[in-house]
């Protein structure tokens, strides 16, 4: 049962804030650079999981999944 919630219309600036574990969870799976000192609080404040998944050829249906299997509950 999810036990999270990850709004995936939130931008990774404020999902960030709101649960850090999130970047970890977003470097895991592919989305390196929001690592990188700064990048959450730049490109983080504009940019959605939706965006950068499209952008780093990411499929979003496995983005999805690699949260739902940590125990988030998504909104799309």
């Amino acid at each position: 049962m999810a036990d999270k919630v990850i709004d995936f219309n939130k931008t990774v600036f404020e999902l960030c804030n709101e649960d850090p574990d999130i970047a970890n969870i977003l470097a895991e799976i592919g989305f390196t650079d929001i690592l990188r000192p700064g990048m959450i609080k730049t490109a983080g404040r504009f940019m959605t999981i939706p965006k950068g998944a499209a952008m780093k050829k990411i499929d979003l249906e496995y983005v999805k999944g690699q949260f739902a299997e940590r125990g988030y509950n998504i909104i799309i």
